[in-house]
């Protein structure tokens, strides 16, 4: 008997299609951003963490609306499990004031673009001269590729400032200053050109040599600061690129420090419209009594300002690099700011202005540094002026927006 396979052939691929076709998903929420502080807020940061949201899918895509207005923002994988973590977005707030924005996420990639506030980038030096981008490299502790990773390390910026991380057991945060807002980087590498210094670009504006520069974490011995070694290994990162914020991370391995053996990852924020860092450290194990340090270098002849409350700061001038014929002398305000539930006492040693730091039993701690170089045509251009700057800095970081979902 002559069987007919066409009513079978066509269910089967109806199944198929069933099977392998990306059902849409999508959930919106309310979220309401309040500012109580007496003061207005300028991109004020908004960090939500989307595993409290339980959409019940993979988010691929967001959209955040300030009424009918789009928000730029930024879904971040901190983590590299190719799922992201967190929601990132910043606003403007009145004094005493809050906002609802709405939050559309969904299922479904997305090719829209934004434009980019932030820039970051990480490149390794071939034998030809060529500059390549990588977004992480891992090497043993006991390798130096100091100089074969253009500029050091990651370079990150804003329209304000721009930072780089070396690559090497300092772990230094060094700066770069520029006259008008905007970004260089990506053209001048931090190494700008003759004819780049002609157009006005900026440029290397503070000699860190063995100082923590502007707010590096560094070990503390009981009378100076101490580099981040012996190690394992060593790992530079970008993980965020834009265009709301950067992040950067330097990862350490056995870090013999204090008779432990530290599994340690310090993760660098820069943000849109903002010239201060957030910097975050993060430990495998939960702490002991271990000490830790940071600051500002003591620029020779410089002027420092302290609260004596965590918030320490610098005002001074010195030559930029070791060149003192091409290169005039720089000056730049620096501070660094650590909520005072992590310090320990402020000291002083030959290089630098600093606290100590301990959180015994978390594995984490955090705190913020920032600076401006006196040509700036929008920054500041004296100590006085830049000390009342980081004292209100200060009293904003400690005022921040609360985030509530609207249930």
């Amino acid at each position: 008997m002559k069987k007919n396979f066409l009513p079978l052939l066509i269910l089967l691929c109806g199944c198929s299609v069933a099977v392998f076709a990306q059902k849409s998903e999508q959930k919106t929420i309310t979220v309401e951003v309040s500012n109580h502080w007496n003061q207005s807020k300028t991109d004020e940061p908004v960090v939500i963490q989307l595993n409290k949201l339980s959409t019940g899918f993979r988010i691929k895509s967001v959209t955040v609306m300030d009424g009918t207005t789009e928000i730029p923002s930024q879904l971040d994988d901190l983590n590299n499990d190719r799922q992201p973590d967190e929601l990132a977005f910043v606003v403007n707030l009145p004094a005493k004031s809050k906002k609802r924005v709405t939050i559309h996420l969904s299922n479904a990639k997305s090719t829209k673009t934004y434009e980019p506030r932030v820039y970051a980038e990480m490149l390794v030096s071939d034998k030809r001269g060529k500059h390549v981008p990588v977004h992480s490299v891992t090497i043993p502790g006991t390798s130096n590729i100091y100089n074969q990773m253009h500029h050091h390390g990651p370079a990150m910026e804003s329209e304000l400032v721009a930072y780089r991380l070396y690559f090497d057991q300092k772990q230094t945060v060094d700066i770069y200053g520029k006259f008008n807002k905007g970004f260089e980087i990506k053209e001048s590498q931090f190494y700008p050109t003759d004819e780049q210094l002609a157009r006005g670009f900026g440029d290397d504006v503070l000699l860190v040599k063995g100082s923590c520069g502007v707010g590096a974490l560094k070990g503390w011995d009981g009378t100076k600061a101490t580099h981040i070694e012996p190690v394992s290994t060593l790992t530079e990162r970008i993980i965020a690129y834009g265009p709301v914020r950067t992040i950067s991370e330097i990862e350490v391995t056995d870090w013999a420090y204090q008779g432990k053996d530290l599994n340690m990852t310090t993760r660098y924020t820069l943000y849109a419209g903002h010239r201060d860092l957030r910097i975050d450290a993060f430990f495998e194990e939960p702490l002991g009594d271990e000490v830790f340090s940071t600051g500002v270098i003591d620029i020779p002849g410089s002027v420092s300002s302290s609260d004596h409350n965590g918030l320490i700061g610098c005002w001074g001038t010195n030559w930029p690099v070791n060149d003192t014929i091409k290169y005039a002398k720089e000056t730049v305000g620096l501070a660094t700011f650590i909520p005072q539930k992590y310090v320990k006492k402020e000291v002083k040693d030959k290089l630098n202005y600093l606290y100590t730091v301990g959180v015994k039993g978390a594995k984490s701690f955090h705190y913020y540094t920032t600076f401006t170089s006196m040509k700036e045509t929008f920054g500041y251009k004296t100590p006085e002026a830049w000390f009342a700057f980081i004292r209100q800095w200060k009293e904003d970081l400690e005022h921040p927006a609360e985030v509530r979902m609207i249930k």
